[in-house]
């Protein structure tokens, strides 16, 4: 009789296709027959685009927080390291002058910043040896009293021309029945390839392979020869770069800078990438779950008043989302332990 080992079924890192990410195609196509039944406005070009609008920003983020997940940390920074990026590097350009129409200026000097707000995690995590969650806590309150003393704490309408240009750089528009236009961002298609880059990066690389293999068993990992430390100070500063460029896109899309923005929203994020399959133990999680599961909080968020259910629940609703992807996990994985032991029965 043969069977499935747990490291089987977690080996590599498939695109499409297990059972967590057909079950959200599957809930999102149901929330979306149940809202569209209930409000027929919901069955517009304009739906999707809109949708993919508001998870764009998002997706970033939780591309990052995906990495930190598998590798068996959990960062809860990430918002405000963007914001910190973001505001900052508007502050930066608007002071030196920098007015300029270039996107690339905002978008590498955001990443730097962001980098070297990870390098402070990466140093607190793999240097002093400190729990991912006290650290992030602890710097997540340091960056954002920093960024609120020191950078600016007032609301900045006018950024810079190319942040202000790419904000309605339309890669497609569509004029629906009502006579308004569906807008799809061009900001869609490198979303998409910086998606496929770390689906990449975590199953054909050593740092990915390295990456799981800490999120399985850190001391494991380190008795097979890897690096644990310098691998999980790059994770860092590699998660601090990504939030920092989704903060810049993130006041690009808004057309303005505010660094009360994005404080709160790890919840959600964090929910998203656990619904997608991301395990909050660590060694296992996907790039397409974490994507649909970013378009599934969206959809509910941005849906509940088609529903009737007051925005006030909001919050709840994607507690919830979170309670049923770790109870979800939780299931999973006592599976995984009863078909371990039923193997090594066998064995003997």
């Amino acid at each position: 009789m043969s069977y499935i080992t747990p490291i089987e079924k977690r080996k590599g890192l498939k695109l499409w296709g297990s059972p967590n990410e057909i079950f959200l195609i599957i809930a999102i196509v149901v929330l979306s027959l149940i809202i569209g039944l209930n409000n027929s406005v919901f069955f517009s070009i304009a739906t999707p685009f809109d949708l993919l609008r508001s998870s764009l920003i998002e997706i970033l983020f939780a591309l990052g927080l995906l990495i930190v997940l598998i590798s068996g940390g959990i960062d809860i920074s990430f918002p405000i390291i963007g914001i910190f990026a973001g505001y900052t590097t508007v502050v930066v350009m608007l002071g030196l002058g920098l007015d300029t129409y270039s996107l690339w200026i905002p978008l590498v000097l955001a990443a730097i910043i962001g980098a070297v707000l990870g390098t402070i995690n990466a140093l607190l995590i793999a240097g002093f040896g400190l729990p991912t969650l006290i650290a992030t806590l602890g710097t997540a309150g340091m960056f954002r009293g920093f960024l609120l003393s020191y950078i600016g704490s007032v609301y900045i309408a006018n950024i810079p021309l190319g942040l202000d240009q790419f904000s309605t750089a339309d890669l497609l528009s569509v004029e629906t029945g009502q006579g308004t236009l569906a807008r799809l961002h061009v900001l869609v298609i490198p979303i998409l390839i910086l998606s496929i880059a770390i689906a990449w990066l975590l199953r054909r690389t050593m740092f990915g392979r390295t990456v799981f293999a800490i999120g399985g068993s850190e001391e494991s990992a380190r008795r097979m020869g890897m690096n644990v430390r310098w691998t999980k100070a790059r994770i860092y500063m590699l998660v601090g770069a990504i939030s920092g460029v989704a903060g810049i896109l993130y006041v690009s899309l808004q057309r303005k800078a505010d660094p009360y923005d994005l404080y709160g929203t790890e919840l959600e994020i964090i929910a998203a990438v656990v619904l997608g399959g991301a395990s909050i133990m660590g060694g296992y999680g996907t790039v397409t779950g974490t994507i649909l599961g970013v378009l599934l909080i969206n959809l509910i968020k941005d849906n509940l008043i088609l529903l009737g259910i007051p925005g006030s629940w909001q919050r709840a609703a994607i507690g919830l989302m979170l309670l049923i992807g770790v109870i979800g996990q939780a299931i999973s994985d006592k599976r995984r332990a009863k078909q371990a032991t039923v193997i090594e029965e066998d064995a003997s």
